[in-house]
C-alpha cells in the first residue's frame, strides 16, 4: 500500500517500529500533491521546505525517545482561515495577506502533538459562499465528479481527504462548512461542541456559530486530530470499538423527508443508513425537531449580521475588493436588525433546549446531512446558484456537536449521514459514526482516478 494510503494509526505503528520514517511519509505525500492537485485546486499553499524539516525534527525526537502522541511525523494540513506562523493566511481573497506572526491555537496544538504541516487548503472567500469563480485561484474540484461542486466553505479540505494527499486536514464549521463538504465528498466530517476547540489565530465569519474541526479519511482519524485540538475533555478517540448494542438513536426523518429540495434516492439510502444502525443493535425511534426553515433562518440572521460586522470596515472602504458573491453575501447583514437579531438568538436557545430534551431520552439523533446529491458547478459559474439543500445549520446554532459519515451513493455521487450529540459527547457520537463505518464499505470508497487528474508521476 501507497504510504499516503495508510491510515493515521497504521502510519504511527510503522513511524515507531522504525519500518517508516516521517521525512519518507511526508515525500510521499508531496509527490502526490504535485501529481493529483493541480487537477484539484486543494491547496492553495503547499510548505515543502518547512514540511521536511518538521519531518527530520518528528524523526529525530521519535528516535531520542520523546514520542509526542498518534499524530507525531504525521502530515496533516489546514484550511486557509487558520494561522501558520510564517505563512499567510489569505482566506480565498484577493487581498494581499502578510505571514502570520503566530500559529493559531489549534495549529499550536497539533505542533505540540508533533503533526507535520503541509500547508494550506482551499477556502471559499472569508469562508462566506462559493464556489465562486472571480477569485484570485479557480475554486478545489470534486474528484468524484468535477461538473459538481465540493460543498463549502472547507472545500480544499475535504477535497484534499477525498483525492488521498493527506489523511485528515482542518477546517471550520458556521453553518456545515466541514460536514456539507465531507457528505459532498465522501470523508467523514466532525464539528464539535461549541467551546471545545480554541478559535483564537482563526478568521472569523461568525465568531457565535464558528467552529474548528476535522475533515478524515475515516472516523478515527477525525477522532484522533480531534484529540490532539480539543480543550480537555472525553477523548474521542476512546472506545470506538465498543459497538452501538443497546444505543437508542432519534431518527429525525421528519426533518427532511418533505422537503421539496429532497431527493427521494437520499431519503433511500438514509432509512438505509438507520436500518443498518438497527441491524447492529440499536434502536431506532422517529422523533420530531423543531421545524427546520425557521431555525435555518434565525441561524442565517446571525451570520449575516456577525460576519458583515466583522467585515464592514474594509467593505465600506473597498467594495470591489470582495468577489462578487461574496460581498452580495456580507451585505446582506447590513440588513439586519437588533430585533431581528434578538429573535433569532432566542430561536437558537429554544432549539437547544428542543435537542437537549429529545437527547435525554436519546443516545444521539440521526439525521440527513445533505438533501440531495453535489450541485451542478455550471450554476456557479453564471451566478445563477441558489442555496445549497443542507441539514446542517441549527447544530451551529444550538451548539451541538454533529459528525457526517459516507451512507451511499446517488448517481456515483457520496450522501452522508449526519450524527448528533449531547454537548461534549463527542467520543459517543464518533463511536456510532465508527460502527456504522466498520458495518459498511461505503467510507472505503474513494474516487476514481478519472483522465483529467492523471500523470506520469501519480501514484496508485
Amino acid at each position: 500500500m501507497p504510504a499516503p494510503d495508510l491510515d493515521l494509526a497504521e502510519a504511527a505503528r510503522r513511524l515507531r517500529d522504525g519500518s517508516l520514517k516521517s521525512v519518507d511519509l511526508v515525500e510521499a505525500h508531496l509527490a502526490r500533491i504535485a501529481a493529483r492537485d493541480p487537477g484539484l485546486h486543494s491547496f492553495v499553499l503547499v510548505a515543502s521546505e518547512t514540511a521536511l524539516t518538521e519531518a527530520d525534527a518528528a524523526d529525530r525526537a521519535l528516535a531520542a525517545g520523546d514520542d509526542r502522541g498518534p499524530l507525531h511525523g504525521i502530515p496533516l494540513a489546514v484550511k486557509d482561515i487558520i494561522d501558520i506562523a510564517g505563512l499567510p493566511t489569505a482566506c480565498g481573497s484577493r487581498r494581499p495577506a502578510a505571514p502570520a506572526i503566530s500559529d493559531a491555537a489549534v495549529v499550536a496544538r497539533m505542533r505540540r502533538a508533533g503533526a507535520v504541516l503541509l500547508g494550506k487548503l482551499a477556502t471559499y472567500e472569508y469562508a462566506t459562499v462559493g464556489p465562486a469563480f472571480d477569485g484570485p485561484a479557480p475554486p478545489a474540484v470534486n474528484p468524484w465528479n468535477p461538473e459538481r461542486i465540493t460543498g463549502g466553505s472547507s472545500s480544499g479540505s475535504a477535497v484534499a481527504v477525498a483525492a488521498g494527499l493527506v489523511r485528515s486536514a482542518l477546517g471550520t464549521d458556521t453553518g456545515g462548512s466541514i460536514r456539507s463538504p465531507a457528505g459532498w465528498c465522501g470523508v467523514v466530517g466532525l464539528k464539535p461542541t461549541r467551546g471545545r476547540v480554541p478559535a483564537a489565530g482563526v478568521f472569523p465569519l461568525a465568531a457565535t456559530l464558528d467552529t474548528v474541526g476535522p475533515i478524515s479519511a475515516t472516523v478515527a482519524e477525525a477522532a484522533l486530530t480531534f484529540d490532539a485540538i480539543a480543550d480537555a475533555g472525553p477523548p474521542a478517540s476512546a472506545g470506538l470499538d465498543r459497538g452501538i448494542a443497546g444505543l437508542v438513536l432519534g431518527y429525525a426523518r421528519d426533518w427532511f423527508a418533505h422537503d421539496p429540495a429532497l431527493d427521494a434516492r437520499v431519503l433511500a439510502v438514509l432509512d438505509a443508513a438507520a436500518s443498518e444502525l438497527s441491524l447492529l443493535g440499536a434502536r431506532i425511534a422517529e422523533v420530531t425537531l423543531p421545524d427546520y426553515a425557521p431555525l435555518e433562518r434565525a441561524g442565517g440572521l446571525i451570520l449575516d449580521a456577525e460576519a458583515y460586522t466583522v467585515h464592514r470596515a474594509p467593505l465600506d472602504a473597498d467594495p470591489q475588493g470582495y468577489g462578487c458573491a461574496t460581498r452580495a453575501s456580507l451585505l446582506r447583514g447590513r440588513t439586519v436588525t437588533a430585533a431581528d437579531l434578538a429573535a433569532a438568538r432566542s430561536a437558537g436557545l429554544r432549539a437547544a433546549e428542543a435537542m437537549d430534551a429529545l437527547l435525554l431520552s436519546h443516545h444521539a439523533l440521526i439525521t440527513a446531512t445533505n438533501l440531495a446529491p453535489p450541485p451542478p458547478v455550471a450554476p456557479y459559474r453564471d451566478g445563477t446558484a441558489g442555496w445549497n439543500p443542507m441539514r446542517t445549520l441549527p447544530c451551529n446554532l444550538t451548539g451541538h456537536p454533529a459528525l457526517s459519515v459516507p451512507a451511499g451513493f446517488v448517481d456515483r455521487l457520496p450522501v452522508g449521514l449526519q450524527i448528533i450529540g449531547r454537548p461534549g459527547a463527542e467520543a459517543l457520537i464518533c463511536r456510532i459514526g465508527a460502527a456504522f463505518e466498520r458495518a459498511t464499505d461505503h467510507g472505503a470508497q474513494r474516487p476514481p482516478l478519472a483522465p483529467w487528474l492523471r500523470s506520469p508521476g501519480l501514484s496508485p
